[in-house]
């Protein structure tokens, strides 16, 4: 094929997108999507062979890279052999998922529910917690992102809440944020206890024997990476048993080695009784999600019929993703990679670059999982203001690199399995970038 025909691809592709395809979370108009063709670990490509790094692994999900060849064999096997299922039968490769899931996850949650994706299982769990506890509210942060379906969008703290509000029940309250603290906190340690301190007054004031549960991301991810201070968590939890409150913890984004760790929880002393999961637990290679469920919680279910199903739970090539992916990241020692990557690489690199560029606020993060928050103004910590993200977008593609941006932050989330080469690239990439914004203050 010729570089001429090749073109024609990528141009083909624009045409039917912008003509058939309705996207997400978009004003339709004003889209230019980039053709993505192919791809290989850390790396994707167009028809034409224009090449980029890929340091947002898609919607941070590609956590074991592109095309990894152990699941990719194993959704393919599993296709020629039974390609789906109903739920409601027993099927092998199904329970060998739920297993795996299971032997990685804290000790007494030895059940899965298998949903679509993050936003179906934040919804069932959600369902779980009132039926179990027979409550209505949940309460959860301003900043974070839980899924784009009815419960889970309001359970949302971020802008796109606003206008789906039809869910009842859902309270909102403020988490640590320590660089832009809404408790005048100045240490970690200081942002942590007032943290706990306000989620206890919204529980009080709301009224305890109303609220069935406490969502939150472990580390909230679209809103910051923002890694809660030492015993957060834990006095979370202390509060939830004071009040009979279930705790879900939304493991979404941050598992499965985003955070260099099964999951970000083990970080941290503290198990939840639901933890909710997709995106790294088979990097997206098809649709899944799920939820993991305390052994309290599914005996609610033994005599009582849950209220909640879905036609491809447990779809048997989604469990064969599964069961090939956590497979591979043991064998391979990609868990490990991240936390090391993460330590000694990205970190000391990204705080080189917040020692030479104005423009950086603060740089936080793990594992593969960072953030540079961007300020106009390193006293005010103003925001950097959307056109100039814009333009970091638009230079970082230039120079060959795909960013995750969102609102002033660019997030630094690139797959698990990325190298010590790589990430030089990226931030020799995000090096000239960061110089062309400083020129702009």
């Amino acid at each position: 094929m010729t570089v001429q025909q090749s073109s024609d691809l990528d141009a083909r592709a624009v045409e039917l997108d912008r003509s058939h395809v309705f996207h997400s979370w978009s004003a339709q108009g004003a889209l230019h999507p980039m053709v993505l063709a192919g791809g290989s670990g850390t790396r994707v490509w167009d028809h034409s062979g224009r090449s980029y790094l890929d340091f947002s692994s898609q919607l941070v999900n590609v956590n074991i890279g592109h095309q990894h060849p152990k699941v990719v064999a194993a959704i393919t096997e599993q296709a020629t052999t039974l390609a789906t299922v109903a739920p409601a039968t027993a099927h092998l490769t199904r329970g060998e998922a739920a297993r795996r899931i299971v032997e990685r996850a804290p000790a007494g949650l030895d059940k899965v529910f298998f949903t679509n994706g993050g936003a179906d299982a934040n919804e069932n769990a959600i369902r779980m917690a009132r039926v179990h506890t027979g409550r209505d509210k949940v309460v959860s942060t301003y900043r974070s992102y839980h899924g784009n379906t009815g419960a889970a969008i309001v359970s949302t703290g971020d802008w796109r809440r606003v206008p789906n509000e039809y869910s009842r029940g859902h309270v909102h309250m403020f988490g640590p944020y320590l660089y832009r603290s809404e408790f005048w906190a100045t240490t970690p340690e200081e942002e942590g206890e007032r943290a706990l301190q306000h989620l206890r007054r919204v529980i009080e004031c709301e009224g305890p024997t109303s609220i069935a549960a406490i969502l939150l991301e472990t580390i909230p991810g679209t809103a910051g990476v923002l890694v809660p201070p030492p015993g957060y968590l834990a006095g979370v939890r202390e509060l939830a048993d004071t009040h009979g409150i279930m705790l879900i913890l939304d493991e979404v984004m941050a598992g499965f080695g985003r955070a260099g760790e099964w999951f970000a929880l083990d970080a941290h002393d503290v198990v939840p009784d639901l933890i909710t999961f997709a995106k790294g637990v088979n990097s997206g290679y098809v649709p899944v999600g799920g939820v993991l469920i305390s052994g309290e919680v599914a005996a609610t279910f033994d005599e009582r019929v849950f209220p909640g199903g879905l036609t491809y739970s447990g779809h048997p090539l989604a469990a064969a993703s599964i069961v090939a992916s956590i497979d591979a990241m043991s064998e391979e020692g990609i868990i490990d990679n991240a936390r090391r990557i993460g330590a000694d690489v990205i970190g000391p690199g990204l705080a080189d670059l917040a020692e030479r560029h104005p423009v950086i606020g603060e740089v936080r993060g793990t594992g593969v999982f960072w953030a540079l928050e961007l300020v106009a103004d390193r006293t005010t910590r103003a925001p950097l203001p959307a056109a100039l993200i814009g333009k970091a977008r638009t230079e970082l593609l230039a120079r060959g690199l795909i960013p995750f941006t969102s609102d002033n932050r660019i997030h630094v989330v690139p797959p698990c399995v990325v190298t010590d080469d790589e990430v030089a690239e990226a931030l020799a990439a995000y090096d000239d970038v960061l110089t062309l914004l400083d020129e702009e203050l």
